[in-house]
């Protein structure tokens, strides 16, 4: 096999296949392929010869269990297809291939309308922003209804979801010319249905409409533009088993795709590992900027092969560009996730496992070597979550349900040929802590020298564990600092109480000590891991337990025994809704409780009720103490998590225990440190007799930030601006009463989140302090200001050099850091820059980063640490804003700022110019004054 870089002649897009399972998802796959001569034969599922069911497994359950990939072309584009697993057990695998597409076909049973885990996949494609087509499957069965479905989608997922079947049959030439500002009439040759569509386009957008209404026409590429804002969702309704509207899908697939701008620098992001049927070792990757080619070095390992699979059959080329799927060979080190090039690590996944299994393996079978076989298995499917449990000797899964049991007991059979079972499955917990506290770790035996000291605190509920050092460089090497941080993320920490994960906490490395002779890697090791141990000893822990966000549909006359079910579980639901004969129950409760609560629905109502449940996130658990007993779990004999640390005396080492540790440290970390650990208030709040919606952590979400429900620092005071903000208690009010309270500054030393590279260290030097920041969005201030915006008119650049010394001047009247962003986001190839002009600091985003997205990323990272105030009038903005600590102030309110500034200053100004004047009468004495007086009235001659 082999092949050349496929030509560059049109445009490529990278969509994505998702549904839930049974909705038609991978017929719909073979319909596409056949339209467009991939296959000559349409496959089936329950036949079995579907050409993207590759695995063995998956043609005998007629499912989808892992992603695969096709091509398909057309007169105009090249489509990568990814075909993703409906099955909810499997949905990790589809998340991370969320996040490589261009678009997304999300398909719906007609049959069942929109279902729980489609209500899911809705919200992960709204996370990940990605443009969406829906095709409505199944349309050919009685009972379906086109009307009530599209009011279906509308309601539940959104109100712009719009059928484009008329823009497809009679009028598809309007769509698909050559000529992409061929506009579409709502006049001549059009149907009712084609009118209401161009309508309901038009009012999307204030600016549309105004054109639509003055020339009764929306252009194409509106409506192009429309779908990649999401502020439009086409959908199409058909049956893909009998061909029935899949060619018109096609169209518009063809039709209403643009493809994406690229850098020009290499870049990339591994979407998945997998090995061949030789063991060769697969990683899939989407290019996103540059070009990449065979031998080419990365991370000091060389590209062997550059694969484009289509089915279970590939293609080698010798280079791929942005925007193509690949699959490489050679590289050993790479992960789901990892961004490579210029390209960042990617986001936590939203979905994660819930409920944990031991793993049972057959007699005479080396358990040691098994689980390195399982963490191989663990690095393709890192859903798959294997953990040694070293007290018991035994090795446990961390799965999402039991029908990825018999996909990995079928997999580790063809694979390794051992027969292995799985115990009974229980609840995986996890563990935060309450309030602040200061975990300190020292590694001495005789030649070796560490101590570290961490600030451990309550993180955002769904934040996870974050890393982050205030430690000056006077005090610790940055290459010790780099070392600890690399350590803290290296490994997942535990709790005490039931040796559970530990999440949502951030751990700041207060101070640290190294030996100029003794101190080697490990040392740190040890010494980081004490500490946090020893911080968790002392801490206030609190165990959380997953729960589900649930869907009950009974029988109208049931709804009372449903009702009485979750209150039973210690569930919450909202008032029930009538939907025909049938009654809806929406709300939630834990995991544990409602488990197996699917199959007592079937029995008492007969068949008819159905349960749907989504992985809401955690909370903390109500009987806490009793599952603390029952879990056994016993800290101090941890031996592989110890809580102690070690010292040195005459000349040998001694293990001092944890609670002992303070009376033998070296370093003092300091008084501020020590008070804001007893001070601060408790962020998780344990619920007493029910659980508040406020008090759940969501799932894990990398960088981005969620409100909690955490009390603020007590006597917390104001910033400086608040004095002229009109309308800032009214806004914070609104924003308190929807979306609860807003959490200000946390901990005052200056930190950045993310991974430690070997080139950053997130560290600021010297104590912590308090800062002043000022945001301001440049072009929203220049066409709100009258003046400025009068001048862009003439010219831009005279604007924005007219604002950069206005705002100059003005922060040498306020004295803070002020940060004036402008956008470069249409600028091709441009990267980010930020030039100091003069006391100030201007920000050009980079390409396809808007100013908004610039300063809610900025507010983001420094908002709970500075008194941080953004200068916009976007309205969205500043809720944002305010949901992320900061203070806002409008356009015409920082004018009015600015020009009490100056009248203050120049007052001042004259102030002293008045009280430094010195007059000559003033130091002579009475005589001689009256005497220069006459003189200079001409009364008398010198």
């Amino acid at each position: 096999m082999g092949g050349q870089k496929p030509e560059k002649t049109k445009k490529r897009i990278c969509i994505g296949i998702l549904a839930h399972v049974d909705a038609g998802k991978t017929t719909l796959s073979e319909g596409l392929l056949y339209l467009c001569g991939e296959i000559r034969k349409l496959g089936r599922v329950d036949h079995g010869d579907a050409f993207l069911d590759t695995y063995e497994l998956e043609r005998e359950r007629g499912i989808t269990i892992f992603s695969k990939q096709a091509r398909l072309k057309t007169e105009e584009m090249e489509i990568t297809l990814l075909d993703t697993p409906g099955h909810v057990d499997f949905s990790a695998e589809m998340e991370r291939t969320l996040q490589v597409l261009d678009y997304a076909i999300l398909v719906i049973n007609g049959m069942d309308g929109v279902q729980s885990h489609t209500m899911t996949l809705w919200r992960l494609l709204e996370r990940y922003e990605i443009p969406v087509f829906l095709f409505v499957n199944k349309m050919d069965q009685q009972g379906t209804d086109h009307d009530a479905l599209l009011r279906d989608l509308r309601k539940r997922l959104n109100e712009n979801c719009m059928d484009f079947a008329c823009l497809t049959e009679d009028n598809s030439e309007r769509a698909v010319g050559d000529d992409k500002t061929e506009s579409m009439k709502s006049g001549t040759d059009t149907s009712e249905d084609l009118d209401d569509l161009m309508e309901n386009l038009a009012m999307c957008e204030e600016e549309l409409l105004e054109t639509y209404l003055e020339t009764g026409e929306v252009a194409h590429r509106e409506i192009c533009r429309l779908i990649v804002q999401r502020k439009v969702f086409p959908c199409w309704f058909g049956s893909a088993l009998k061909m029935q509207g899949v060619q018109e899908f096609l169209q518009g697939l063809e039709s209403y795709t643009m493809e994406r701008a690229y850098p020009r620098e290499f870049g990339a992001r591994v979407f998945k590992i997998a090995r061949d049927p030789q063991g060769v070792r697969l990683t899939y990757l989407k290019i996103t900027g540059g070009d990449l080619k065979v031998k080419t070095i990365l991370d000091e390992e060389k590209i062997d092969q550059i694969r484009i699979y289509s089915g279970s059959k590939y293609e080698l080329v010798q280079e791929v560009s942005a925007g193509d799927i690949c699959t490489v060979t050679g590289l050993t080190k790479t992960h789901p996730g990892q961004g490579l090039g210029t390209e960042q690590e990617s986001v936590l996944p939203v979905l994660e496992p819930v409920l944990n299994y031991q793993i049972i393996l057959p007699e005479g079978c080396d358990v040691h070597e098994m689980l390195k076989k399982l963490k191989q298995l663990e690095e393709e499917e890192p859903q798959l979550h294997i953990v040694w449990d070293s007290v018991l000797g035994e090795i446990h899964a961390q799965l999402m349900g039991e029908v990825q049991i018999e996909i990995l007991k079928s997999m580790i059979w063809e694979r390794f040929h051992v027969a292995v079972e799985f115990g009974a499955g229980s609840i995986v917990y996890k563990e935060t802590i309450a309030e602040p506290v200061i975990g300190v770790g020292h590694f001495e035996p005789l030649r070796h020298y560490a101590e570290v000291q961490l600030l451990i605190e309550p993180g955002e509920p769904g934040s996870g564990c974050q890393f982050f050092t205030a430690c000056s460089e006077d005090v610790l090497a940055r290459n010790w600092q780099r070392l600890i941080l690399t350590h803290l993320e290296e490994k997942e920490h535990l709790g005490v109480l039931t040796g559970s994960a530990l999440t949502d906490v951030q751990i700041t490395l207060l101070t640290g000590r190294a030996h100029a002779k003794h101190t080697e890697g490990g040392d740190f090791r040890q010494a980081t891991y004490r500490a946090v141990r020893q911080g968790l000893k002392k801490a206030k822990s609190i165990l959380l337990e997953p729960y589900y966000e649930f869907r009950l549909e009974v029988p109208a006359e049931m709804i009372g025994r449903a009702m009485s079910d979750v209150q039973k579980m210690q569930g919450k639901f909202n008032p029930p809704e009538t939907d025909g004969d049938m009654a809806v129950l929406t709300g939630m409760a834990a995991v544990s409780s409602m488990r197996d609560y699917q199959k007592e629905v079937i029995s008492y109502t007969g068949g008819r009720g159905r349960l749907f449940c989504n992985l809401k996130g955690y909370a903390p658990c109500r009987n806490q103490e009793e599952l603390v007993m029952a879990s056994g779990y016993d800290s101090e004999r941890d031996l592989e998590n110890p809580t102690g640390s070690v010292f040195c005396a005459h000349g040998a080492g001694f293990v001092v225990p944890w609670d002992q540790v303070e009376n033998y440290k070296h370093l003092d970390c300091g008084a501020d440190a020590e008070k804001l650990a007893q001070d601060t208030e408790n962020w998780y709040e344990i619920p007493e007799q029910e659980t508040s919606t406020e008090s759940f952590t969501g799932m894990p979400a990398g960088g981005q930030n969620r409100t909690g429900s955490g009390k603020g620092r007590k006597g917390q005071k104001g910033l400086s601006y608040s004095g002229s903000y009109e309308e800032e208690q009214e806004l914070q009010a609104i924003f308190e009463r929807t979306f609860g309270a807003v959490k200000k500054e946390r901990f005052t030393p200056s930190r950045t989140v993310g991974r430690t590279s070997e080139s950053t260290v997130r560290y600021r030097a010297g104590k912590p302090r308090r800062e002043e920041y000022l945001l301001v969005d440049g072009y929203n201030i220049i066409f709100a200001w009258e003046e400025l915006r009068e001048l862009a008119k003439e010219n831009i650049h005279a604007a924005c050099d007219k604002l950069m010394d206005i705002l100059s001047n003005y922060q040498g009247y306020r004295k803070c850091t002020l940060i004036l962003v402008f956008d470069a986001y249409k600028v091709e190839g441009h990267a980010e820059e930020v030039i100091p002009y003069h006391n100030i600091f201007v920000v050009y985003t980079k390409e396809a980063e808007t100013a908004d997205q610039y300063i809610e990323k900025t507010v983001h990272r420094i908002g709970r640490q500075y008194q941080v105030t953004v200068a916009t009038s976007d309205g969205l903005e500043q809720v944002i804003i305010m949901g992320q600590g900061a203070h806002r102030i409008s356009a015409m309110g920082l004018k009015k700022e600015i020009e009490d500034a100056e009248k203050a200053g120049k007052q001042e100004w004259k102030a002293r110019r008045q009280s430094s004047k010195t007059y000559l009468f003033d130091q002579v004495s009475e005589e001689l004054s009256a005497r220069l007086e006459k003189i200079r009235m001409g009364q008398e001659e010198l």
